[in-house]
C-alpha cells in the first residue's frame, strides 16, 4: 500500500545472492502491484468467477512464506495465518471482511522471517523436511521465485482490470 520501488537483482553474483535477490525482487513486484489502491480495490475479485484478489494473493503468499521457510526449512510447526473455511478450504482468499493493513503486516513479517532463515542457513544445501520429503534451501528459494512470478502474473491482470495500470 503506498508507493513502492524495486531493487534490481545484481547481474553478476554468486548463486545464493542471485536467488535471494531475485526472490526479493518478486516480493517487491507484488507490493508494487498493490500500491496506491484502496481496501475495496485490493479486495476486488476482478476476474469472475475466480475468488482471487490482490489482497488474497498477499495473504496467500504470507502463508507460502510461512510454510516453506518456517515449517519446511526451519522445522517449526506454525499454522496457517488465515485458518480454514467451513468447507475445509484455506481462507486466505476469503477477503470480503479482511483488513489490508493486517494482511500486509503479516506478509512483511513473514518475508522478514524468511530472509532471516535463509541468511542464517549454512549453505544452499541445508535440507528441510515436509513429512518424508526433503527439500534443500536452494530448491525452496527457486520454488519461491516461481511461486511469486506466477502470482505476479495474476496480479498484473488483476491490477489492469481494477484501474488500467499495466507494465512492470
Amino acid at each position: 500500500m503506498g508507493e513502492y520501488n524495486r531493487s534490481e537483482p545484481p547481474r553478476v553474483a554468486d548463486e545464493r545472492i542471485s536467488l535471494t535477490r531475485f526472490l526479493d525482487y518478486q516480493r517487491q513486484t507484488l507490493a508494487m502491484k498493490c500500491s496506491g489502491l484502496t481496501a475495496e480495490q485490493l479486495r476486488e475479485k476482478a476476474v469472475p468467477p475466480s475468488a482471487m484478489s490482490l489482497l488474497g494473493l498477499v495473504r496467500h503468499l504470507a502463508d507460502v512464506e510461512r510454510s516453506w521457510f518456517q515449517n519446511v526449512i526451519n522445522g517449526e510447526h506454525i499454522r496457517s495465518y488465515w485458518g480454514r473455511m467451513s468447507d475445509g478450504a484455506f481462507a486466505e482468499f476469503d477477503v470480503d471482511e479482511a483488513d489490508p493493513g493486517q494482511a500486509f503486516n503479516v506478509w512483511h513479517e513473514a518475508c522478514a522471517r524468511s530472509r532471516d532463515i535463509a541468511d542464517a542457513a549454512e549453505s544452499l544445501d541445508v535440507v528441510g523436511h515436509y513429512g518424508d520429503e526433503k527439500f534443500s534451501l536452494r530448491y525452496v528459494l527457486t520454488h519461491m521465485i516461481e511461486e511469486y512470478a506466477r502470482h505476479n502474473g495474476h496480479a498484473d491482470l488483476l491490477r489492469e482490470r481494477i484501474d488500467g495500470v499495466t507494465g512492470e
